[in-house]
């Protein structure tokens, strides 16, 4: 699938240095506003440990994990909206991504230079907020005039489209956001057809210093941020980005002694890279045994069939049914053969909807 998540801050607050990490894709670094011009991309695996655990009881020649796009867009400054900094360009780059992954600055060291002067959270992710909302209001204002000269023939889906942008428009003009609005299901496909920037979902990354990394609720910075994102119903998570650049370059022992060392249980990366492909309502099914079990991304509510056409075109057209048992069971039971004595394999058909953690055989006939 491809769906990508655009990495978004203010110069400085550490964007390059969590994507080197998170990619190792060793994208430019600078102590200067702008050192990211053209976005880098990068792929990720997804992290999941149920590979490993139905590998063991279903076992096959090779693993592979579902991966996820990143995408490091350069950093936005006041007046970006009306091009400002690298402005036009940087806002075209946002318009590209499925997701937003916000970084702000959480720690202080008088030796990065922060673009304002000062550390300040809050302000940090009003101002790249309120440039986005202006960005929009201003696509939303053109076609707003022109949608109401359209509207004069009384079509419906003009009239549809006209009563949407009446909803958004006030929003913006407060310097909120799309996301913040309640749609209907007849809205959606109209407010998806605008492309604005402020209606992708987002996702608050406190970058952190390493002293903060065991219990980062403790840190003043990162309150204030998961506050702001509780009132607009957005996940914020702590990584120390620089550490984390560290602990990409180790072993996996060593990668383990280290988190343990630090008292954390899982990398800052792992859950970034989780909580971004969680953002995008994407889940996970597997196929398992043989040359290979791996993971496959699919956008949850999606049916068995199309899900097979993840695999492969021949799987859909062709599609019979699919054999189908939930991890959870194939982990409690630790054996097919188990989960089949216990009457847990189903077979499901065209209409079923497939479930995060599903490990389907599908069959089919061409």
């Amino acid at each position: 699938m491809a769906l990508t998540a655009g990495i978004v801050g203010l110069p400085n607050v550490g964007k390059s240095t969590l994507f080197n990490a998170i990619t190792k894709a060793g994208a430019e670094m600078a102590n200067y506003p702008f050192a990211t011009i053209d976005p880098n991309v990068g792929m990720v695996e997804v992290p999941d440990k149920r590979l490993a655990r139905i590998d063991e009881m279903i076992p096959a020649k090779k693993i592979i994990h579902t991966t996820f796009e990143f995408t490091d867009i350069a950093g936005i400054v006041k007046g970006a909206s009306k091009g400002e900094g690298l402005g036009n360009k940087f806002l075209e780059n946002i318009r590209r991504v499925d997701a937003i992954v916000h970084v702000v600055r959480a720690f202080d060291d008088d030796n990065i230079t922060h673009v304002t002067g000062k550390v300040a959270p809050l302000d940090d992710i009003e101002t790249i907020n309120l440039e986005l909302s202006l960005a929009d209001l201003e696509s939303v204002n053109k076609r707003l005039a022109k949608v109401e000269k359209e509207a004069k023939s009384r079509d419906k889906d003009i009239l549809a489209e006209l009563a949407v942008l009446q909803k958004i428009q006030p929003v913006l003009e407060e310097g909120g956001s799309v996301r913040s609005i309640e749609f209907t299901d007849d809205e959606q496909p109209i407010v998806k057809g605008l492309f604005l920037l402020t209606a992708k979902p987002i996702l608050y990354v406190a970058n952190i210093a390493e002293d903060d990394m065991a219990d980062p609720d403790q840190c003043d910075y990162v309150q204030q941020i998961k506050a702001y994102g509780d009132k607009e119903g957005a996940e914020t998570i702590a990584v120390s980005a620089k550490t984390e650049e560290e602990i990409a370059e180790l072993d996996e022992a060593d990668k383990a002694d280290f988190l343990e060392a630090e008292g954390v249980s899982e990398s800052g990366l792992d859950r970034l890279i989780k909580a971004s492909y969680h953002l995008l309502g994407l889940a996970t099914f597997f196929t398992a045994g043989g040359k290979e079990t791996r993971a496959w991304t699919f956008k949850r509510g999606l049916k068995a069939p199309q899900a097979a056409g993840i695999i492969h075109s021949d799987f859909e057209r062709g599609f019979i049914r699919a054999e189908t048992v939930s991890f959870a069971d194939l982990d409690q039971y630790g054996s097919m053969q188990a989960v089949k004595e216990a009457g847990k394999l189903r077979l499901e058909g065209k209409d079923y909807v497939v479930q995060d953690g599903d490990i389907i055989e599908f069959r089919f006939n061409v």
